[in-house]
C-alpha cells in the first residue's frame, strides 16, 4: 500500500514552487517512472517539497541516489532484488517499491520468493508474511496493468 499522493497545489501556494534550476520536476521524476512506472508519493513530496525549500539538497540527494542505486558491479535486477531484501528485513514498507523495480528489471517470481527465504532465516516469520503479501500485491498491480492495457 502506498501512501496518499501530497496536494501538489497546496505544496506550490503555501511553501513554494519548485526551483531547482538544474533539472525540471519532470526530469527528476523521470528516472523513478523508468524504474518503477511512476513516481512514488512520498519521493513526488520530497520533490516538490525539498525542490521549493532546498533545491540544491534534491540535486545532492539525486546524486548519491543515483550514485548508491545503480553500482558498476551489479545489474539492476540485483541491486533491485537486493534493496528489496534489505527493506524486507526492517519490515519497511519502501520494500514493495523496490520489489516492483527488480520485477521491472526482469526479477522472477521464484527470485522474489528466494529473497523472502532469505529474510527468513533471520527476521523470522514476519518478514515471510510481509515478504508474501508483497508479491501478491504487485502480483495484483502487474494483473491490473495487464488488463488495462488490453
Amino acid at each position: 500500500m502506498l501512501p496518499p499522493r501530497i496536494d501538489k497545489d497546496v505544496v506550490q501556494r503555501r511553501i513554494g514552487k519548485y526551483a531547482d534550476q538544474s533539472q525540471s520536476l519532470e526530469q527528476r521524476g523521470e528516472i523513478y517512472r523508468e524504474l518503477l512506472g511512476f513516481v512514488p508519493p512520498r519521493i513526488e513530496a520530497r520533490l516538490n517539497v525539498t525542490g521549493a525549500l532546498d533545491p540544491k539538497m534534491i540535486e545532492l540527494q539525486e546524486q548519491m541516489r543515483e550514485h548508491g542505486m545503480y553500482p558498476k558491479s551489479f545489474d539492476v535486477k540485483t541491486a533491485q532484488l537486493m534493496l528489496f531484501g534489505m527493506l524486507l528485513m526492517d519490515l519497511n514498507d519502501a520494500a514493495t517499491l523496490h520489489g516492483i523495480a527488480a520485477r521491472r528489471a526482469g526479477a522472477s517470481w521464484q527470485e522474489m520468493q528466494d529473497v523472502i527465504n532469505l529474510c527468513f532465516l533471520f527476521r523470522g516469520l514476519s518478514a515471510a508474511n510481509r515478504g508474501a503479501e508483497i508479491l501478491a500485491n504487485i502480483a495484483k498491480r502487474e494483473d491490473a496493468s495487464e488488463k488495462a492495457g488490453q
